[in-house]
């Protein structure tokens, strides 16, 4: 009997991940069909642009040139034991522009919007507010959903131009000031070891997440329910799946586009 619980106990729980899987595929399908169908809310996608992009700006800058300073830092502590500490401006600007610049905004952008995007989607959800929508005669997903996702899909590889620019200036600063490096052998390295695919890859990889990000904070919040309580498990959803896809996705990304 034992034996049989957990099976169907195991059985339930992919059946509901399959469920869920094929409810926010539908979810995504939808708002981006509303894309391609007039009208198109321009000064919502506008809002929803200014407030992922623009006021994410700091948050994403500070990581990005933190993270190129500890990067250097770490990278020069590593590569002094094999008499490398040539390649430190390699690896920052390779690992900045490919990974960590992406993915880091990523992560800073799901935890700030995406849980802003639950919060109030489902605070309208709560209140009778999306249902008063179509009462109007009006499209709750393309009225909500859809320009947040176009939205998200550009406003995070502008973020990610900025923190690779950033990230990369702060290993140079860490280099050249504390460390000791040159500054004109460490930017002619910088900008000789650097391809275009690196930084494409990254933009395309921020395209995708910020596609993510919106996503679950729209799904997580149109379908949440349970009055106040219900709107903190959404946002709490929303940041964690976001997350967690971000990860994924990554990984998926960098062996279509690296994988040899």
């Amino acid at each position: 009997m034992i034996i049989l619980d957990f099976v169907a106990a195991v059985g339930r729980a992919v059946i509901g991940l399959c469920r869920g899987a094929g409810a926010l595929a539908l979810f995504g399908l939808e708002g981006l069909s509303h894309l391609f169908r007039p009208p198109f809310y321009w000064r919502l996608f506008g809002r929803a642009l200014v407030e992922i992009g623009y006021f994410s700006l700091p948050v994403v800058a500070l990581t990005a040139v933190f993270t190129g300073m500890v990067l250097a830092l770490q990278s020069y502590t590593g590569f002094a034991r094999f008499s490398a500490q040539g390649a430190v401006a390699n690896l920052v600007v390779l690992s900045v522009t490919r990974e960590l610049g992406p993915v880091l905004a990523g992560l800073m952008v799901a935890g700030r919007v995406g849980a802003a995007m639950a919060a109030e989607l489902g605070t309208m959800r709560v209140t009778d507010q999306i249902d008063a929508l179509s009462t109007l005669s009006t499209n709750p997903m393309k009225y909500l959903v859809a320009p947040r996702l176009l939205a998200g899909a550009i406003a995070l590889p502008l973020l990610v131009l900025v923190a690779d620019v950033l990230g990369v200036m702060g290993g140079f600063i860490v280099s050249t000031l504390k460390l000791g490096f040159n500054v004109d052998s460490y930017v002619v390295n910088t900008i000789n070891f650097v391809q275009m695919d690196d930084v494409v890859s990254g933009l395309v990889k921020a395209g995708m997440f910020g596609f993510l990000i919106s996503l679950m904070g729209c799904y997580q919040g149109y379908n949440s329910k349970g009055g106040a309580q219900g709107v903190g498990s959404a946002t709490t959803l929303a940041v964690v799946s976001a997350s967690i896809l971000i990860l994924a996705f990554d990984y998926v990304l960098t062996e279509m586009f690296f994988a040899r």
